[in-house]
C-alpha cells in the first residue's frame, strides 16, 4: 500500500536534486534571489579554490544583505555629473547625453561606525581601521607621523590599537575601497591654506592630513601606504616601489619603498582583497567576490570619455543590454598586482580576460589603460575636464628626457575628457604623465547599483543636493525671499561648489530686479548653464 506514494516521493526527491545539478548554467542569472540555508551551508563547506565553490558562490554571496560579500564594493560618493567640457550639470537621462557616468549609478552607500576608541569600521567591507595617521601624540597630523614602508609593516605588527594585536599594512585593494570621489584634486594648487580643500577620504569618519609644508614638503604629500609592492619597478630604477593611495590628489601611484608615508593600520576580513573569477563560457567573467559581471573581451581601440560611455550603455554582449562603464572602484577591483607587462608579459589583469597590446609612448610592446565613469574633479580651473582611469600596463611618464614607467602597471590616474594627445608631447604633471585621452574600454553590469537622472547638479563636498518625488528636477525657477541665507540659496552654492556668500552676491538682493546671470556666472567662475540648472531657471528665462 506504501509503495507508490514512496515510489512518488523517491521521484520528486531526484527532480530536485537534478535541479541543482543543473544551477551551474543559469548562475550569473540568479544573483538577486535570496539562499536557503542549506545553499549557504553548502558554499561555507566547500574549501577554497574548490571548483564547486567556483560555481554555486556567486548565486549566494549576491543573494545575501547588503554589504556581506567578500570583497563588497562600497560606491564612490560621486552624485555629481559633468559633461566632456567638464561642467557641472544636471544628471542626464538615458535619452540624453553623458547618461552612464558614474553619477547616474548609485552603489552601496558607504556606511562607517565610529568604535570610540581610535577606530573605525566599514560596515559594509567588514574592515575595522585606525582613525587617524597621527602617530607622535601631539593631536597634529605632519610629516614627522610619517613612515618608510619597512617601518610601516613593522608598526603594524607591533600594534595594540585599542586592544587588539592583528593589525596589518593594508593591501592598495583595501585602502582604495576608502577612496571618496567627492574630493578634489589639489595638484594646481600652490599655497599653503588648506581650510578649503577637500580630500578623497571622508573626514566625517577619518582624521586627515595634507602634506606638511613647514617640513619642506607640498600640500599634495598625503600619501598613504600599502602593502601591494609593484612587481616591476618604477622612476627608471631599480629600486623596490609600493603602491599607495594618495588623498589629497586622488590616485594610486607606485612610490619607492623608502619614501615617507602615513599609514592607516586595518584588521578583520582577511578575504576582502580576493577575486573569485568564473568564465562564463559567453564572452563574460563573473567575479563572485564582489558580484560584479564583466566582459571578457575589450573594446579593442580607443575612445574619449563620452564615446567610452555611449560603448558601454550600447553594448549587448551575451545578450545582455545592462552593461555600463565601470566606476573607478569597480575597475580597480579587477586590477592583479602579481602581473605586470615587465614579469608576466601581460597586463595587470587575469589571464581569463583578453586584453589588447598596444606600443607604448617608448615603443614598447604594452597594455592599455581603461576609462572609469568617474570623474576626476578639480579644486580650481574647470571642475569635471579629467576622468579617472586604471592603467593596466605600465603607467608611463617623461621624466628625464625619455618616457618610463613611472607609476606602475595597476595605477589610477586621470586624463583629459576630450581633446588632442599631440597636444601633449612630454606628458603633464611633475613626473610627465602619459596624456593618452583615446583610453580603452571594458564594460561592467550587475552589483548593488541603482540607476538615477534628473537629479539636481550637487557638489564636491558632500552636500547631496536631493531630487523630486520621481527622480525629475523641478523646473520652477526660485525667486525672491527663496534665494535667501539657509534656504535654497544655500543648496544652489552647494551645487555649484560656491560659498552662499559669494553667491548672493552675485545674484544681488532679490528686490533689485532679475540678476544678470552671464556676469554672474563670470564672477562665480562658473557656466551660465551650470547657473541656470542649479537655480532651477529655463534658459534665457530669469526668475
Amino acid at each position: 500500500m506504501m509503495q507508490k506514494p514512496l515510489n512518488i516521493f523517491l521521484g520528486f526527491i531526484s527532480i530536485l536534486l537534478l535541479a541543482g545539478c543543473s544551477r551551474p548554467t543559469v548562475v550569473s542569472e540568479t544573483t538577486n534571489q535570496t539562499p536557503t540555508l542549506a545553499q549557504t551551508a553548502s558554499a561555507l563547506e566547500n574549501e577554497p579554490g574548490d571548483a564547486e565553490t567556483a560555481v554555486y558562490l556567486p548565486t549566494i554571496v549576491s543573494e545575501s544583505s547588503a554589504g556581506s560579500s567578500t570583497s563588497s564594493i562600497p560606491d564612490t560618493g560621486q552624485t555629481t555629473c559633468y559633461d566632456i567640457s567638464g561642467s557641472r550639470i544636471s544628471c542626464p537621462t538615458p535619452s540624453e547625453s553623458y547618461f552612464g557616468q558614474d553619477g547616474n549609478y548609485e552603489g552601496l552607500t558607504p556606511s562607517f561606525q565610529n568604535n570610540g576608541d581610535g577606530t573605525i569600521t566599514d560596515l559594509n567591507t567588514g574592515l575595522m581601521w585606525q582613525q587617524s595617521p597621527e602617530r607622535d601624540g601631539n593631536n597634529t597630523i605632519n610629516a614627522s607621523d610619517k613612515l618608510t614602508y619597512s617601518e610601516a609593516v613593522s608598526a603594524a605588527g607591533s600594534s595594540t590599537l585599542a586592544g587588539y594585536d592583528d593589525w596589518r599594512l593594508p593591501t592598495i585593494t583595501e585602502l582604495y575601497s576608502l577612496i571618496d570621489f567627492s574630493g578634489a584634486d589639489v595638484s594646481s594648487y600652490n599655497g599653503t591654506d588648506t581650510s578649503g580643500l577637500i580630500p578623497f577620504i571622508d573626514t566625517d569618519y577619518f582624521a586627515f592630513g595634507y602634506g606638511d609644508t613647514s617640513a619642506g614638503e607640498r600640500i599634495i604629500d598625503a600619501q598613504f601606504a600599502s602593502n601591494t609592492i609593484y612587481v616591476s619597478t618604477v622612476m627608471g630604477n631599480n629600486a623596490e616601489a609600493m603602491f599607495g593611495v594618495n588623498f589629497a590628489d586622488g590616485r594610486i601611484k607606485g612610490y619607492p619603498t623608502n619614501k615617507d608615508f602615513y599609514v592607516l593600520f586595518v584588521r578583520d576580513n582577511t578575504d576582502y582583497d580576493t577575486n573569485n573569477l568564473t568564465d562564463n563560457g559567453n564572452g563574460t567573467i563573473s567575479d563572485s567576490a564582489t558580484e560584479l559581471m564583466w566582459q571578457q573581451n575589450d573594446s579593442g581601440s580607443g575612445y574619449d570619455w563620452a564615446n567610452a560611455i555611449t560603448y558601454c550603455e550600447s553594448a549587448t554582449t551575451a545578450g545582455y543590454d545592462d552593461w555600463r562603464l565601470p566606476n573607478a572602484k569597480e575597475l580597480q577591483s579587477i586590477v592583479d598586482y602579481g602581473r605586470s607587462p615587465d614579469t608576466t608579459n601581460s597586463a595587470a589583469i587575469d589571464p581569463l580576460f583578453n586584453a589588447t597590446q598596444i606600443t607604448n609612448e617608448a615603443g614598447q610592446v604594452d597594455y592599455a589603460a581603461y576609462w572609469t565613469g568617474t570623474t576626476h574633479a578639480n579644486m580650481f580651473g574647470v571642475p569635471g575636464a579629467n576622468a579617472a582611469y586604471i592603467a593596466f600596463g605600465r603607467a608611463m611618464g617623461y621624466m628625464n628626457g625619455s618616457w618610463i614607467d613611472v607609476h606602475g602597471a595597476g595605477a589610477q590616474r586621470s586624463d583629459p575628457k576630450t581633446g588632442d594627445p599631440d597636444d601633449y608631447p612630454t606628458g603633464h604633471g611633475p613626473q610627465g604623465d602619459a596624456v593618452r585621452i583615446y583610453n580603452y574600454v571594458r564594460c561592467v553590469r550587475e552589483g548593488d547599483v541603482t540607476t538615477t537622472s534628473g537629479n539636481l547638479v550637487t557638489t564636491n563636498n558632500n552636500n547631496n543636493i536631493q531630487a523630486q518625488p520621481g527622480g525629475e528636477q523641478s523646473n520652477t525657477p526660485l525667486t525672491g525671499s527663496q534665494l535667501s541665507a539657509g534656504g535654497p540659496l544655500a543648496a544652489v552654492a552647494a551645487q555649484l561648489g560656491v560659498s552662499e556668500e559669494s553667491l548672493h552676491n552675485a545674484l544681488g538682493e532679490p528686490g533689485q530686479g532679475p540678476p544678470d546671470f552671464e556676469a554672474a556666472a563670470q564672477q562665480l567662475g562658473v557656466s551660465v548653464d551650470a547657473l541656470q540648472a542649479a537655480l532651477g531657471t529655463p534658459n534665457q528665462e530669469r526668475p
